[in-house]
């Protein structure tokens, strides 16, 4: 370790042993002399090495210049993490760090069993860490006595209170004993962690670590434009591009986590889920999985990544766009830590790429944007990976090169060689064919338009549909619906022209042959709309359009007829129009009744009409 006066021996080996050369910036502003004994209030970006920091900045107040702990009777230490996932990453930390000091954490979480919790507590610990809820529950039940606490840290701080923990924090602070120390880290320092700050925190002394850079330089952003039915394939080419070690994927349901869990898992990816449906304990095997390197891939939706940490993420692929800028930051802050380099790829269907824009520039974040990796990209980098991999430049024992040998004299350097690559395929997943998504240029909207007023369209390819007149087809309702088909904007379409039974259009050359894909692959149906070439060649289309609404057809009336479609609204009477109204039809009809009975009616059966013949009794 460097410069390593102002650290206990003990944790200085403790370092050296796990690896560290220098300590952070956090992690150094933290054992500063001027934090000697006072009320912290830090903001670091993510992956900086807060928990190490908050473990060096208490240790002369839990353990002072002594290389050992005492007995471990009364919690000397309490951390508060806002999930568990964090606040067992947290203990897993302070165990190694405190190991030689022969510390003893202890950790209280929801979903874990609480009576082995009480019994833990009860046996003596050095250093609680524990979720807010979980902690309040065993305070209030007598299980953890606070009365010898000397230091209380909150970590993410301003994501505990966005979860709605306030009033537990608040319980806890006003439990702790008035003579503590108080630190509080957070990502951030809005309004309502000042405010805590201010009530519980003693003359704190502000630190802020966050580079000018912002916290993601090491993250490189990419925005890849698919077609809105390639998102799933995307993906999968994104894996096998990079070809990470450890790779999240975002969703934005569980339903859309299962989905993707069981299409890579058949595809040959070694993947695991993390949804609100799973139990602690499966969600515990499914991070130990990716820690150990046994899964690549996680796929998890945004609450329940909250907390998690996975050492070393490589590579981290939003399936579906955030809801907003700060989720954004929060998903893609899960790689680029600790100073290593990370990617970030953003699936965006070339539909939504507005959406994407406008997330990007509330982050503030750079980005390039481009389409998703290609079969052919794919194979040139598998190529590259093969030619490059360290296996053939390394050393092997006599048995293995007399095997070797072996093998060559058998059956040639090329048979084994194709063998090895037959068999280097099969173990990885295949990369999929993709449609060639348009991608954009960053142009204001007003100089396109200038811009396609002055060029003239260029070489094109004619299309028609069967589509016209008589089915009432205009430009607005045929234009949405060729863009949507043929994976093209409005810039890749030219003149329409509708007849009475069909309509022609016209489509750039160099994007006829996407067009062509895109339709073809988007199915049929028994009462499909048929596009096809004007030179012969044909793809089909589609249930959907069947079902868009189209203009209503101009109403058919001869003269003086009312039409049909517009009933003619009746006039609204009076109160005494009405009065008139009904005694008049009550006289009309008494008239008719006395007319009746006075003037015979002859309808075939003479006199005999007016008589009225008895009943007949049921026999």
């Amino acid at each position: 370790m460097s410069d390593p006066h102002n650290i206990n021996p003990v944790l200085a080996r403790a370092l050296e042993k796990k690896g560290y050369a220098s300590l952070t910036e956090v992690q150094e502003a933290v054992i500063a002399p001027e934090t000697d004994g006072r009320d912290l209030l830090v903001s670091a970006q993510t992956g900086s090495g807060k928990t190490v920091a908050f473990g060096l900045a208490i240790t002369p107040t839990i353990l002072g210049t002594q290389e050992v702990f005492g007995p471990a009777v009364l919690p000397q230490a309490l951390v508060v993490a806002p999930t568990r996932e964090l606040a067992i990453q947290v203990q897993r930390e302070l165990t190694w760090l405190f190991g030689e000091a022969k510390g003893k954490i202890a950790s209280c979480v929801g979903g874990m069993d609480p009576r082995a919790e009480r019994r833990a507590l009860a046996r003596g610990a050095h250093v609680v860490v524990g979720t807010p809820g979980r902690l309040r529950d065993h305070i209030e039940r007598g299980g953890l006595d606070m009365s010898g606490l000397r230091a209380v840290i909150l970590d993410e701080a301003d994501e505990m209170l966005d979860f709605g923990f306030r009033e537990d924090l608040e319980f806890i602070l006003d439990t702790a004993p008035k003579e503590r120390r108080t630190l509080m880290f957070s990502a951030t320092v809005p309004r309502t962690i000042s405010n805590m700050a201010k009530r519980y925190q003693k003359d704190a002394l502000r630190i802020s670590t966050v580079s000018e850079r912002g916290q993601h330089s090491d993250i490189e952003y990419r925005a890849l434009s698919v077609a809105p039915s390639d998102k799933e394939n995307a993906i999968i080419n994104v894996l096998r591009y990079y070809d990470a070690e450890s790779a999240i994927v975002f969703c934005k349901t569980r339903q859309d986590v299962n989905r993707l869990s069981s299409r890579f898992g058949n595809r040959g990816f070694s993947v695991v889920s993390l949804s609100g449906e799973l139990s602690q304990n499966e969600r515990t095997h499914a991070l130990q999985a990716m820690r150990d390197g046994r899964a690549r891939v996680c796929i998890a939706t945004d609450v329940a990544a909250r907390g998690i940490d996975l050492p070393g993420l490589e590579l981290v692929i939003h399936a579906d766009l955030p809801t907003n800028s700060d989720v954004l930051k929060h998903r893609s802050g899960r790689t680029g830590r600790a100073g290593k380099k990370g990617i970030c790829a953003l699936i965006v269907p070339h539909t939504m790429r507005k959406r994407a824009q406008r997330l990007l520039q509330g982050a503030r974040l750079e980005v390039e944007w481009a389409a998703a990796p290609s079969l052919q990209e794919i194979q040139a980098m598998d190529t590259e990976r093969l030619l490059t991999d360290p296996l053939l430049s390394q050393t092997y024992d006599e048995k293995a090169l007399k095997l070797a040998q072996e093998l060559l004299e058998r059956h040639g350097a090329e048979q084994v060689a194709a063998a090895f690559l037959q068999q280097r395929q099969t173990d990885t997943p295949s990369a999929e064919e993709l449609l060639d998504a348009p991608v954009h240029k960053d142009t204001r909207a007003k100089r396109e338009k200038q811009q396609r007023e002055r060029e003239p369209f260029g070489d094109s390819v004619w299309f028609k549909m069967t589509a016209g007149r008589k089915e009432r087809a205009e430009p607005s309702w045929l234009l949405p619906i060729i863009c949507r088909l043929g994976h093209v904007t409005k810039r890749e379409v030219g003149a329409i022209k509708i007849g009475e039974t069909e309509t022609r259009f016209e489509i750039k050359a160099k994007d006829a042959g996407r067009f062509i894909d895109a339709v073809a692959a988007s199915g049929g149906g028994e009462k499909s709309i048929r596009i096809t070439q004007e030179e012969g060649a044909t793809a089909e289309w589609v249930p959907e359009v069947t079902s868009l609404e189209r203009p209503a057809a101009p109403s058919k009336k001869k003269d003086g007829e009312r039409s049909k479609s517009k009933p003619r609204k009746k006039e609204k009477w009076t109160r005494a129009q009405k009065n008139a109204a009904k005694k008049n039809k009550a006289k009309a009809q008494s008239n008719e009744k006395k007319k009746a009975r006075k003037t015979p009616t002859d309808g075939g059966g003479g006199m005999d009409a007016l008589i009225r013949k008895p009943k007949r009794k049921p026999s």
